[in-house]
């Protein structure tokens, strides 16, 4: 498979690395500084792309997603904070008939975690003696907060008990991959729920599992999609 990428910060080195370890070639890559407001996304950059991954920055993203999906390639995209923004990239996406894959988070593991918490929630349901909240903790560097992932949880748990709220705090420091964990507070116990990314392999893998996926389909699509079915 022919992958592009757009964007070569932490993921997008992480994502090269392990499709040539598993036998893709890597068509081009493309670097923030070199493609503002999409410049660099011409046909004589990505012609014989089978497949972009974009991960760059809320800012970029809108810009950067047409562009590819006007040239006919299958995108998956794993920026946050552009979901504003999401019907007016679906409508691109079905005007030039393409396929769009978008994710907050690029886990299994976080996915497999996402629906136990929505369980969870489920059965803390009508219980107003534990409180719920949730903190993320990523890298300094991230401009997204609260992470999209920690949002997708909260309109997850809400969904379960709407009763309940749901507050969370987020901090950046380091170089945290990412860690998520809903929390429960009773007055005389205290339920913990967690997902710790070790290195950023378990995203970058996600996310090839989801280029391979994708082409030749036609549409809008999720992670959930490829986890658990398009009934997820």
């Amino acid at each position: 498979m022919r992958i592009s990428i757009v964007g070569n910060g932490r993921m997008g080195k992480a994502i090269a690395a392990l499709a040539l370890d598993q036998g893709h070639t890597i068509h081009t890559i493309i670097s923030s500084e070199e493609n503002a407001g999409g410049r660099a996304l011409v046909p004589a950059r990505l012609a014989g792309s089978d497949v972009a991954l974009e991960f760059t920055r809320p800012e970029a993203a809108v810009d950067n997603l047409e562009k590819l999906l006007e040239l006919g390639i299958p995108t998956v995209t794993g920026t946050t904070g552009w979901y504003d923004a999401l019907p007016r990239v679906t409508a691109c996406t079905q005007a030039h008939r393409g396929a769009l894959l978008y994710s907050t988070n690029f886990s299994v593991g976080v996915h497999l975690f996402l629906r136990a918490a929505h369980e969870l929630a489920r059965l803390l349901k009508g219980r107003p003696e534990f409180a719920g909240s949730i903190t993320e903790e990523h890298h300094s560097s991230k401009r997204d907060a609260p992470s999209g992932t920690a949002l997708l949880l909260q309109r997850r748990l809400t969904a379960s008990d709407s009763e309940r709220s749901f507050p969370i705090s987020s901090l950046r420091q380091g170089s945290v991959p990412g860690t998520h964990t809903l929390s429960y507070e009773g007055p005389h116990e205290k339920i913990l729920l967690s997902h710790v990314a070790r290195d950023r392999e378990a995203f970058a893998a996600g996310a090839l599992l989801a280029a391979q996926w994708l082409p030749g389909k036609t549409g809008v699509f999720t992670f959930d999609d490829i986890l658990f079915g398009p009934a997820a």
